[in-house]
């Protein structure tokens, strides 16, 4: 699939920093965190920006931040998995 812009909202801002989440029911993390999916958002993203990556197919959610951004081109990390397990 591909990035949806609806899907991503920012959560807070501040000391040239921001917070954001983008959910997806259709990509995978894999596919999220791939140079270039974020290209449409290019123009919101800054280097050093977090993105909780939630996908809601699988579920799982992920911390990526913003590696590169060339203004045209956006590159995210692989990501660190927030572990989703209740064991009791």
């Amino acid at each position: 699939m591909a990035y949806e812009k609806a899907n991503l909202s920012q959560l807070a801002h501040g000391n040239n920093w921001k917070l954001w989440v983008y959910t997806s029911s259709s990509d995978n993390i894999a596919a999220i965190n791939s140079s270039g999916y974020f290209n449409d958002a290019a123009n919101m993203l800054d280097v050093r920006d977090l993105i909780i990556v939630a996908d809601t197919a699988t579920p799982t959610t992920h911390f990526c931040t913003v590696l590169s951004n060339t203004g045209s081109v956006v590159d995210v990390s692989d990501g660190t998995a927030v572990a989703e397990t209740d064991g009791d």
